[in-house]
């Protein structure tokens, strides 16, 4: 038997997806928020919430990229049972006969392996219930619907659930213009997370591209929540959307806008690619980010003072190739900046000598090519600490 969910009251299971490798990493950030409850699991991780709540991660989470709100669980070990209980949920909360949907589906050891199979059958119980109780039926755009739905089906289990997000949440507005080899904002928000910094000293990022670490990096020193920039999220297209939701929809916002300071800690970017750099410049320029771009070559670092931390996504040989002379640079860069922690995000082990033994190495996934993040401590520091 379905188990439905009204999307105006009582604390549900919130799931919000994010990049393999940075579940952990988002966890921290749900606690930071104010979800205190927070559990990292496969594929993201879990909060207990209302509908706000899925709200305030959309605006805040730099690292979420999808949040999940339940409608339905149920087992379906049959496509009969699949439909009969997907039918059950009152659908007519997040839809009209105008509105569009699109379903996507996960099933993993499942009689019913075949996901196109599985979305297509949760959606003809959708809009069936939807003809019978309005009298008409709702189309399916998969390119910008108002409502995306998501079935994960497991041991012939189907859980469903609607997007509060939308659209991915690593679409922050800002990044029109991009390099060669660019880094998913939400990537890049994890990155920065899990490489220590602690958003007061400087941060530098000398081989930036079009300035996406850069710019993650200034606008969380500034409390800047990233889905300010966002016109509205997935939640706010839903048909039980009313006055009262906008209210307190428009009062977050606000409260979120409050929150911003002016002024955080020197953050700069450079790069020996000019178009990269003039990208990262217009992509600053769009959220008002106070980063600094330069031309120069990774070889030329030097500490900052006071020292801060050097994140970057080197190349690793899929669309930008690392040249030997590159990592004649990575060395000169550490050496040179051996106050400086270094988070550095690898394809694969550098030749022997480049890089200093790591303190910590993450697995991280850059869509798919699985990377290694090498979080190397302050090299000085670290010889003052073993006298």
């Amino acid at each position: 038997m379905s188990k439905t969910k009204n999307p105006n009251v009582n604390a549900v299971d919130i799931f919000v997806t994010a990049l393999r490798g940075t579940e952990i990493a988002l966890k921290e950030e749900l606690r930071e928020i104010g979800f205190r409850g927070a559990v990292a699991d496969r594929g993201g991780a879990r909060i207990k919430g209302e509908l706000q709540d899925a709200f305030r991660i959309c605006l805040h989470s730099r690292i979420g990229v999808r949040v999940l709100y339940p409608v339905g669980d149920f087992e379906a070990p049959t496509p009969e049972a699949l439909y009969e209980g997907v039918q059950e949920i009152e659908w007519e909360q997040y839809l009209d006969a105008q509105s569009t949907l699109a379903v996507s589906c996960v099933a993993r050891d499942s009689e019913m392996q075949h996901t196109n199979f599985v979305a297509l059958k949760t959606k003809d119980a959708i809009v069936d219930r939807l003809r019978d109780k309005l009298g008409a039926r709702p189309s399916v755009d998969r390119e910008d619907a108002d409502v995306n739905i998501f079935v994960h089906l497991k041991k012939d289990h189907a859980k469903v659930f609607v997007d509060a997000s939308g659209d991915s949440l690593h679409k922050r507005g800002y990044r029109l213009s991009r390099s060669e080899a660019p880094i998913k904002e939400t990537l890049a928000a994890a990155i920065l997370r899990i490489s220590g910094w602690d958003r007061n000293s400087p941060l530098v990022d000398p081989t930036c591209g079009s300035g996406t670490i850069a710019i993650e990096a200034e606008q969380w020193s500034r409390r800047i929540a990233p889905g300010l920039h966002r016109p509205r999220f997935g939640l706010e297209r839903w048909r039980s959307m009313d006055e009262k939701l906008a209210r307190r929809f428009a009062d977050l916002r606000e409260d979120a806008a409050n929150a911003q300071i002016t002024k955080g800690p020197d953050v700069f970017g450079s790069d020996v690619d000019a178009e990269a750099l003039d990208a990262a410049a217009q992509n600053a320029r769009r959220v008002r980010s106070t980063v600094r771009f330069s031309r120069a070559r990774l070889g030329d670092l030097k500490s900052t003072n006071p020292p801060g931390t050097v994140i970057a996504n080197l190349p690793y040989g899929e669309r930008i190739d690392a040249t030997p002379g590159f990592y004649g640079e990575l060395h000169d860069a550490v050496n040179n900046a051996s106050e400086m922690r270094f988070a550095l995000l690898l394809g694969g082990p550098p030749p022997e000598g480049v890089l200093p033994r790591s303190n910590a190495l993450y697995t991280l996934w850059n869509g798919p090519i699985e990377c290694r993040l090498a979080v190397i401590e302050p090299q000085r520091a670290s010889a003052r600490s073993r006298r």
